[in-house]
C-alpha cells in the first residue's frame, strides 16, 4: 500500500479521444437542470431534443441553442450519435424499439417500473444489439470515484461496515406526478444508494427491508429501513427518512464506511436543502493514520456525476473503453435488489413468540 495522499485519488473519468453528438429524448427538469449543463461542461455537442410536448422541447432547445425534433422518426434518423433517454420508465421500451440497431444509448434510471419491465428492456437491447447503459450516475460522482479508489488502494483495509443514513425534509411537492405512483422511495431515490453499494461491495445475498409512507405525505413511500445480507463479514444497512422536518440542525445525508484498518465518511450535499444543496464531502481515516483527513473534491454529485456517466458512455461509443460500465445487464441486478426489497417489505415480519 502506498502512503496516504488524498490528492491522488481518482475523481473523474478521462475525456474521450473524440465524442459523438447527443440526441436527447425528454425535456423535463432533469434534462434542463443536469443533462444539458453537464454536457456543456464536458464539451459534448447536443444534436437536438425530442419530447411529445413539442412546445416544451422547442423552448428548451432554444434556451440551449440546439435543435428540436418534431417526431421520433426525425430524432432517430442519424445513427452516428449517442441517444440519451431521459423519459419516464413506461416510455423506454417504445423508444428503444425505434432506435437504429447497434447504436449506443444512455437510459434514465430506473430501468423500468419493476423487474419485469427491466427484463423486457434488457431483452429489447439484446435483440437489437443496442449498447445501452443506465444513468445510475452516483457511481460517477467525484466523492464516490475517490472512495472507490481509496478502497482499491487498501487505505481502509477490508470494508466490513457500510451505513447509509438520511434524515431529510425532502420537498416532494416539486414532483407532483409521484403522488399517484405505487412505488417511490426505493425505486426512485434509494436505488442510487443500492446501486452504489453494489459498485463498492458487490451483490448481496439478499435483503431485509421495510418501506412506508408518512401521515403528512401523499407519496406512497417516503421512509425505508433495509439490511443487505453480505454474509458474516460485512454489515450493511440503510436508514432513510425523508420526513425529518424539524430544521437543518440534526438533518443528515451521509454514508459511514468502516474497514478493518481505516474508515470513510461521505456527505451527499445535494439532498440537504434541495434543490440548492450543500457541498459534498469525503473524509478518510487511512490505514496507519491518526486523524480524519478531508479529501479536496473537484466537483459534486450534481452535475459532475452526470458528466462522468456520459463521458464513460462516450469513451465506450468511440472505442476508448472496451467495457460499458453500468450496462443494462448490470443495471438489471440493481433492479433485482430493488424488487427484493419491495418483496421483503410486503412479507410479514417474524412474529414474536407468545407465552402460553
Amino acid at each position: 500500500m502506498t502512503e496516504f495522499a488524498p490528492g491522488v485519488l481518482r475523481q473523474a473519468i478521462d475525456p474521450p479521444s473524440r465524442s459523438l453528438p447527443v440526441v436527447i429524448f425528454g425535456a423535463g427538469s432533469i434534462v434542463s437542470d443536469a443533462h444539458l449543463p453537464a454536457y456543456r461542461q464536458a464539451g459534448f455537442a447536443v444534436a437536438g431534443i425530442y419530447d411529445p410536448d413539442f412546445a416544451k422541447a422547442k423552448a428548451l432547445a432554444e434556451a440551449w441553442n440546439t435543435s428540436v425534433f418534431s417526431s421520433v422518426e426525425q430524432a432517430v434518423a442519424n445513427s452516428q450519435v449517442v441517444f440519451d433517454l431521459a423519459v419516464p420508465p413506461e416510455a423506454i421500451p417504445g423508444i428503444l424499439e425505434q432506435l437504429p440497431e447497434g447504436v449506443t444509448a444512455l437510459i434514465q434510471k430506473p430501468l423500468g417500473s419493476d423487474l419485469s419491465a427491466a427484463s423486457r428492456i434488457v431483452d429489447i437491447c439484446e435483440a437489437r444489439g443496442l449498447r445501452a447503459a443506465v444513468n445510475f450516475q452516483l457511481r460517477f460522482a467525484p466523492m464516490i470515484l475517490a472512495l472507490k479508489d481509496a478502497i482499491a488502494r487498501g487505505w481502509l483495509g477490508e470494508v466490513v461496515d457500510f451505513d447509509a443514513w438520511l434524515a431529510l425534509d425532502t420537498p416532494w411537492h416539486l414532483w407532483e406526478f409521484l403522488a399517484g405512483l405505487p412505488r417511490v422511495e426505493i425505486l426512485l431515490h434509494s436505488i442510487h444508494y443500492l446501486d452504489t453499494i453494489r459498485e463498492l461491495l458487490g451483490d448481496p445475498k439478499g435483503v431485509h427491508a421495510k418501506t412506508l409512507g408518512h401521515p403528512s405525505s401523499k407519496i406512497a413511500q417516503t421512509r425505508t429501513s433495509a439490511i443487505l445480507d453480505f454474509g458474516d463479514q460485512v454489515r450493511c444497512s440503510l436508514s432513510i427518512n425523508h420526513n425529518h422536518s424539524f430544521g437543518r440542525k440534526f438533518q443528515a445525508c451521509e454514508f459511514r464506511i468502516g474497514g478493518t484498518e481505516g474508515g470513510a465518511y461521505v456527505k451527499l450535499g445535494v439532498n440537504l436543502d434541495y434543490p440548492k444543496g450543500e457541498p459534498d464531502e469525503l473524509w478518510i481515516y487511512p490505514k496507519g493514520g491518526s486523524e480524519w483527513v478531508k479529501v479536496p473534491l473537484i466537483g459534486s454529485w450534481f452535475i459532475d456525476a452526470f458528466v462522468g456517466r456520459m463521458t464513460q458512455v462516450q469513451r465506450y461509443a468511440v472505442g476508448d473503453d472496451t467495457e460499458l460500465q453500468g450496462a443494462v445487464a448490470d443495471a438489471w441486478k440493481t433492479m433485482a435488489l430493488v424488487e427484493a426489497a419491495y418483496e421483503s417489505s410486503a412479507a410479514p415480519a417474524t412474529p414474536l413468540a407468545v407465552r402460553t
